[in-house]
């Protein structure tokens, strides 16, 4: 069956893991997926990788935006959706790929965006649920901030991960914060949505609709500390406090961002 959608653009952030970006643009191929256009963004990829991106062009059609060096994944989302003329963005890091059923809970989704102008972004992957959610309709729910929740996780009411989003985004909620890690460019990026009033959808199922993939040959950039997991008395108990502390951090950092 095609899926057409006309009015989004397939954005897509890209560094050193061309067979994932192949892998990617295959599966939104096989699931018979077409967008007004696709743009790739690449951050100073290797030359072999930057080589079969180009190769990949002959293949695919999309829009290849580059830089000379690595600037980090904020300049290259900033540098990928200027290049979006489109109303509505998809985007999506290299690593993930869509499941069979993504395209009609997309398609739900685009129609919320263009029925409700105060939604902002949809979101389609988590490790987490968003820990306050409103039931809305065919598997969606509001997220909804709330100050009062302790749990330091409802300051991520914006993520990196795949989403849809009105191509204005950067506009409203300002550009990404560059020259800064990974988690503090998203986490600045999710300030600045709270402190403005960003409006968003949540998908229930939230591991069925992308699956993050990560080989051997490409594994994932970014490092993730295994003491969350631990058992340890004394590390659960220094997470605690470490976490009241981020709760505490967060919300004078929103305060003052206001």
């Amino acid at each position: 069956m095609q899926h057409i959608f006309s009015d989004t653009t397939l954005l897509i952030t890209h560094y050193n893991r061309s067979g994932s970006l192949e892998r990617l643009l295959t599966s939104f191929r096989n699931l018979d997926c077409q967008f007004a256009a696709i743009v790739v963004s690449d951050d100073g990829s290797k030359p072999e990788h930057l080589d079969k991106v180009v190769g990949l062009k002959d293949r695919f059609t999309f829009e290849l935006v580059t830089t000379p060096v690595n600037r980090g994944l904020g300049n290259n989302i900033n540098k990928g959706q200027a290049a979006v003329k489109s109303p509505y963005t998809l985007y999506v890091q290299e690593d993930f790929d869509p499941s069979e059923i993504f395209p009609e809970h997309f398609e739900d989704a685009l129609e919320f965006m263009r029925e409700d102008p105060q939604l902002d972004i949809i979101r389609f992957y988590a490790y987490f649920a968003y820990p306050n959610l409103k039931p809305f309709k065919k598997g969606f729910s509001e997220m909804v901030y709330s100050f009062w929740d302790m749990s330091h996780l409802k300051f991520y009411y914006y993520s990196d991960h795949p989403h849809l989003r009105r191509s204005n985004f950067l506009e409203k909620f300002g550009k990404y914060p560059e020259g800064v890690n990974i988690n503090l460019s998203e986490y600045r990026m999710a300030i600045s949505f709270l402190s403005k009033k960003g409006k968003g959808l949540f998908y229930n199922e939230f591991t069925t609709l992308f699956d993050q993939k990560n080989s051997a040959q490409e594994p994932s950039t970014l490092d993730r500390p295994n003491w969350k997991l631990s058992k340890n008395p004394v590390i659960q108990l220094s997470r605690l406090v470490y976490l009241r502390y981020r709760w505490l951090k967060n919300t004078l950092d929103l305060a003052l961002m206001k």
